[in-house]
């Protein structure tokens, strides 16, 4: 689960901390939960998204100690959080959807390559690449992180 949460939130101490405060939360609820692996898991998304829409500029620093040589720009660490909401993003996609994206960004392949792999046709590649980006765009707003555009 650290793990995961640490692809979430880039950071290992806001990391461990999610992951316990999920468990803390799993054993409020201990009767009521069916299934405690995907509670947990669903609890730390949402613990993740929350800390990343509330804490966008949050460091581990005091602002009177100065920063050392390892410690991220805000800029940076902007970015990882924002690497770490597209990833949770992009988690929650239908499969089908996550592919088309892996295809295109990962394995950087044209439109009508990715349609031979997915039997899809080009045209059909673009529209459905062109409408998740916009739904990603859309939910990075909704959670906070905007571009560089504002």
């Amino acid at each position: 689960m650290l793990g995961y949460a640490l692809g979430l939130v880039g950071r290992r101490s806001v990391a461990e901390d999610l992951v316990q405060e999920a468990f803390l939360r799993l054993h409020q609820v201990w009767g009521e939960v069916e299934n405690p692996r995907a509670w947990l898991y669903r609890s730390l998304r949402n613990l993740a998204l929350n800390h990343l829409r509330d804490h966008r500029r949050e460091t581990d620093l005091p602002e009177t100690e100065p920063p050392a040589e390892t410690d991220l720009a805000p800029d940076e660490m902007g970015r990882q959080e924002a690497v770490g909401v597209i990833r949770l993003l992009v988690s929650e996609l239908p499969p089908e959807d996550g592919e088309l994206l892996r295809l295109k960004y990962a394995e950087d392949l044209k439109y009508h390559e990715i349609g031979r792999r997915t039997g899809l046709n080009a045209g059909t590649v673009g529209y459905r690449l062109h409408y998740l980006l916009k739904g990603l765009a859309d939910s990075l707003r909704r959670a906070g992180v905007e571009g560089s555009n504002g």
